[in-house]
């Protein structure tokens, strides 16, 4: 069957904003269960927190539990810095008094990244950041429950946890444009492949995609230039510091790997 791949935000709103969908992967990745009737989609908190206007592709609440779910295609220099922030704002925001401070839910931010670093920074499927003290002894004081996971659909393996391990491998499968629906029969996976099945999509949100798929392109050229230009500097610096020790042109050739002409060219500038 062809479908639209869940790497893209719009179309992973679409099927993940589905309260049955959203409550099922939340006790799968979390086992922890959360019963919502919405699931909001590009969710701003009414009052801004901090000085960075956070928005949220899911975001769902209970009287106890504020869940977050992100989903990224193209891994940026920030992406831990950013989805921390984006986790601790969730916690912050829910201090209004000036009495106490008091965390009325617990705060769950789960982040999919859909595409393979190329510089190898992250190598798991599932790794997960809890915030609870570790004393002297070794022993894990249970104050703190916020859970912060990063999920790697790509990087599944046999040492992924098995209810996980189905949600990444379903949206691995996908990431091709095709799915065998045969293959899940789960219930909550049908009514996935159903919402982003092609000729499902109405012809605003296949545009919403074109431009989600302009926009991660656009990024990743920009990554890709940024660390070129990066390898470069530092070629350059190796370069001059080798020249200052005294070493001659084919030395420097021989220590860079890179040509003769490259090195006369930064020697001369």
């Amino acid at each position: 069957m062809k479908v639209i791949p869940l790497k893209y935000g719009a179309i992973f709103k679409r099927a993940f904003s589905k309260p049955n969908v959203f409550c099922q992967f939340v006790n799968d990745v979390l086992d922890l269960d959360i019963h919502v009737n919405k699931v909001h989609t590009e969710y701003e908190y009414p009052e801004p927190i901090g000085f960075v206007r956070s928005k949220y592709d899911l975001f769902a609440e209970d009287v106890e539990k504020r869940i977050i779910v992100e989903i990224q295609q193209v891994k940026e220099d920030d992406f831990f810095d950013r989805f921390l922030y984006y986790h601790l704002i969730s916690m912050v925001e829910q201090v209004g008094g000036f009495k106490e401070y008091c965390f009325d839910r617990t705060v769950y931010t789960i982040v999919v990244l859909t595409s393979t670093p190329r510089d190898g920074s992250i190598d798991f499927s599932c790794a997960v950041s809890e915030m609870n003290p570790i004393d002297e002894h070794g022993r894990t004081v249970n104050v703190y429950p916020h859970r912060l996971v990063f999920l790697c659909p790509r990087l599944a393996n046999d040492k992924t946890p098995p209810k996980i391990k189905e949600w990444l491998d379903f949206i691995t499968d996908s990431l091709d444009g095709d799915i065998d629906e045969t293959i899940y029969p789960d219930n909550w996976l049908q009514e996935i492949i159903t919402a982003i099945k092609k000729q499902n999509i109405d012809p605003e949100l296949l545009s919403e995609i074109k431009d989600d798929e302009a926009w991660e392109k656009a990024k990743q050229r920009f990554v890709d230039e940024g660390r070129q230009e990066g390898i470069l500097e530092q070629q350059r610096e190796t370069v001059l510091q080798a020249r200052q020790l005294g070493l001659d042109e084919a030395d420097i050739v021989k220590l860079t790997g890179l040509s003769q002409s490259e090195v006369r060219k930064i020697i001369g500038n």
